[in-house]
């Protein structure tokens, strides 16, 4: 077996973009689902490309801005995260090398060694989010693996977090200490069917229980 790659430890973290102007550069398929991501995590979007995917189109009416040109040094200048995916190498290169010079968080698609964040597979189900990596080695298998969890983890996540995060509210209102509460318990228990079966009072009424109260 060949030895093992050197490669970077990523660091992994949730990032807040809302209300953050970020660049994407690359008007393609790819671009564009890089773009959408963004958007619905309530980035404002601008995107330079000197030609657009109808993929892309579609994304104009929610972007802050379209520049119709090709890239140029300088061009990253004033944003807090950026992501390139024109799909030439020496581009997104040149876009990774202006970014790093200015201090700017840079994703140049499907090339880690070019990228000072790499973005993981994902899903989301309400507030609920999982992210799978591989640290770049294999995109194949961070969705396999994905897709995997999502299928084993059952429906209604979302409302199971607002189940459950609105209980530790009405804990704390109720000088109930949160730690005295087995939350395993109660998620490797009933608790997920109930809420999946849309019996949320009963569910509300375990999580009591469990509490003492």
């Amino acid at each position: 077996m060949a030895e093992p790659i050197d490669r970077t430890s990523f660091y992994p973290v949730m990032l807040d973009l809302s209300g953050r102007r970020c660049l994407v550069v690359g008007g393609g398929v790819v671009a564009a689902r890089k773009a959408r991501s963004l958007l619905e995590s309530g980035a404002i979007v601008t995107v330079l490309t000197p030609a657009l995917s109808s993929e892309m189109e579609s994304l104009v009416p929610s972007l802050q801005a379209l520049k119709r040109k090709p890239y140029e040094a300088g061009d990253v200048s004033g944003y807090r995260l950026v992501v390139t995916a024109t799909g030439t190498p020496a581009v997104d290169r040149m876009v990774y090398d202006d970014a790093e010079s200015h201090g700017i968080w840079v994703n140049s698609s499907d090339d880690p060694a070019h990228s000072s964040f790499i973005l993981p597979a994902v899903f989301r189900d309400g507030d609920v989010t999982v992210s799978v990596s591989t640290g770049g080695l294999s995109p194949a298998l961070a969705v396999w693996l994905r897709d995997r969890i999502e299928a084993s983890s059952g429906s209604e996540l979302g409302t199971l977090a607002q189940v459950l995060g609105e209980a530790r509210h009405q804990l704390r209102q109720r000088g109930v200490a949160i730690s005295s509460v087995d939350w395993r318990g109660l998620l490797d228990g009933p608790l997920p069917a109930l809420v999946e079966a849309g019996e949320l009072d009963r569910a509300v009424d375990i999580i009591d229980e469990a509490a003492g109260l």
